[in-house]
C-alpha cells in the first residue's frame, strides 16, 4: 500500500484549475492509495454563518466550491480538527461537516457530539482498509465537543486533547510566588468560589497566580501534559480501528513547542506519537505551526511532527467580522486590505512574510501488509510567495537541496536521513 499526505490547507479562494505546478503535484499524489491533508479553513457562503468571539487567528472561510477542486490533487482523505474550525461558530462548523459529508472525503476529528468527533474514519482502497483518527491541542476550549448523556444531547465540536499546565519552582520561588498572591490579592475571589465548590483549593505544594498554577519542585520548569482523560479516549480509537483497518493514521494538530524553536515539537507530543504507534497506529501525521518540523521513523513507523503548509492564503481575506478589526483597533469601515496591513505591520512580519511557512513537503511512503514502512520519499514544494494574486500561497515543485538541508538538521537527532534522488525528490533513510 502507498500513502501520500501533506499539511496545513489555509485556502480562501477558488484554485485555478491546471495552474503552474499543480500538475506534477497530483502526479505525485495519484501514485498512493490513501492521501491525506489537513483542511484548515470552514465551508460556508458569504453570510451565511455568524463568526465566533474567538478565532484560530484569522477568520478563514471558504465556498464550499473548492473541495472538488481540492481533490483533484488526488486526495481523499481530511480532517478540519484545528483551530479554526470554529471561526464561524456552530453553524460553521456544521456547514462545514455537511459539505464534507457529501464530497466522498474520508474524514475525522469533528463531530456532532464528542463520540461521533473521536470515532475511526475508514477509506476503502483496492489494497486495504485505512483507518483515520483525529486529534487537536491547540484550541480555544470552547471547540470542544460534548458527549450525550440520556436527557442532554451532545455539543457539536472536535475530538480535542486538553493540555494541563503548571509552573514547577524552587522553594524559594514558591514562596514569593504565595507572598505575591496574598500581597495583590489576585486570588481572593477565585479562594470564595473555590470554597463554595466550584474550584479544587490547591495542594500543600501548590499556589496559583490567577488561573496560573504553581507546583513547588526541585527545578523551574513550565510543564505541559495531555489530559489522561484525552489520551484514554485515543487509545480507544485505536483499539478500535485495529479491529477495523488494515493501516491507522493519526491526525495531530499541535502548535506548542519545545525550547525557543517553533521547528521542536513539545515533549508531551513526542511521548505522545510514540505511545499511539505503541498500541497500534502505523502513522503520525502532524501539522499545525505552518513550518517543517522533524521526521522520525519510529518502530518502523513515519512519525511527521509537522508537514508545514500546503496552501497558505491568509492575504485572501474577502471579508472579517468587526471583532477582528476591533481587536487592532481599527473601525471596520476602513476595509480588510488595512486590517492585514495594520497586522502584519505594513504587509513585513508573519506567516506570509516568512520564507519557512513557504517551504514544505509531500511524503509518499510505501508499506508491506502488516503496516511496516518500506520506503518513504518526499516531494520538496514551496509557496508562491511573489506571484499574481489567484497564485500566491498555492504549492508547486521546489528546488530539493534547501529543503532536504533544513529537515537534515532538524531531524538528525531523531536519527533520519535524506539524500536527493535522480526524479529530485528528498528519499529518507532510517
Amino acid at each position: 500500500m502507498k500513502i501520500s499526505a501533506a499539511g496545513d490547507a489555509i485556502i480562501q479562494r477558488r484554485i485555478p484549475e491546471n495552474y503552474g505546478g499543480y500538475e506534477e503535484i497530483a502526479k505525485f499524489i495519484s501514485e498512493s492509495d490513501a492521501s491525506f491533508f489537513n483542511l484548515e479553513t470552514t465551508l460556508n457562503y458569504e453570510g451565511e454563518c455568524y463568526a465566533s468571539q474567538y478565532s484560530g487567528g484569522t477568520y478563514v472561510r471558504v465556498v464550499p466550491e473548492v473541495i472538488p477542486e481540492l481533490m483533484r490533487y488526488g486526495f481523499n482523505m481530511t480532517s478540519f480538527n484545528n483551530n479554526h474550525a470554529m471561526d464561524f461558530s456552530y453553524e460553521g462548523l456544521l456547514s462545514t461537516l455537511d459539505v464534507l459529508d457529501s464530497s466522498g472525503l474520508v474524514h475525522a476529528g469533528v463531530g456532532r457530539n464528542l463520540a461521533e468527533a473521536s470515532c475511526p474514519r475508514y477509506l476503502e482502497t483496492k489494497e486495504g482498509r485505512v483507518a483515520l483518527i483525529a486529534v487537536n491541542t491547540s484550541f480555544n476550549p470552547a471547540m470542544m465537543a460534548g458527549n450525550q448523556t440520556d436527557i442532554v444531547p451532545g455539543r457539536p465540536g472536535i475530538n480535542g486533547m486538553r493540555v494541563n499546565k503548571h509552573v514547577c519552582v524552587t522553594d524559594e520561588e514558591f514562596e514569593f510566588i504565595k507572598s505575591l498572591g496574598e500581597r495583590t490579592g489576585i486570588n481572593v475571589e477565585r479562594t470564595i468560589i473555590a470554597k463554595e465548590g466550584y474550584y479544587a483549593l490547591p495542594e500543600d505544594n501548590e499556589a496559583n497566580l490567577g488561573e496560573l498554577k504553581f507546583v513547588r519542585s526541585e527545578k523551574s520548569e513550565y510543564v505541559m501534559k495531555i489530559d489522561p482523560r484525552d489520551i484514554e479516549r485515543v487509545k480507544r480509537a485505536i483499539h478500535e480501528a485495529k479491529l477495523q483497518a488494515d493501516y491507522i493514521i493519526v491526525s495531530v494538530h499541535s502548535h506548542q513547542l519545545a525550547g525557543d524553536k517553533k521547528e521542536n515539537p513539545a515533549d508531551f507530543l513526542v511521548d505522545f506519537c510514540h505511545e499511539c504507534i505503541d498500541i497500534g497506529a502505523n502513522a503520525i501525521i502532524g501539522h499545525g505551526p505552518h513550518l517543517l518540523r522533524p521526521i522520525e521513523i519510529y518502530k518502523n513507523a513515519p512519525i511527521f511532527y509537522s508537514l508545514g503548509d500546503f496552501i497558505l492564503e491568509l492575504y485572501s481575506v474577502s471579508y472579517a467580522p468587526a471583532d477582528f478589526f476591533e481587536k487592532h483597533g481599527l473601525d471596520p469601515r476602513v476595509g480588510v486590505h488595512e486590517l492585514l496591513k495594520a497586522r502584519s505591520k505594513n504587509f513585513t512580519v508573519g506567516l506570509m512574510e516568512d520564507e519557512r511557512m513557504m517551504m514544505s513537503v509531500i511524503p509518499l511512503w510505501e508499506v508491506d501488509k502488516n503496516g511496516s514502512l518500506l520506503s518513504l520519499k518526499l516531494m520538496p514544494i514551496e509557496l508562491a510567495m511573489r506571484d499574481n494574486k489567484s497564485q500566491c500561497g498555492l504549492p508547486r515543485r521546489a528546488p530539493a537541496e534547501k529543503i532536504a538541508k533544513y529537515l537534515s538538521d532538524m531531524s538528525a537527532a531523531y536519527g533520519t536521513k535524506f539524500r536527493i534522488d535522480e526524479d529530485a525528490n528528498i528519499v529518507c533513510s532510517w
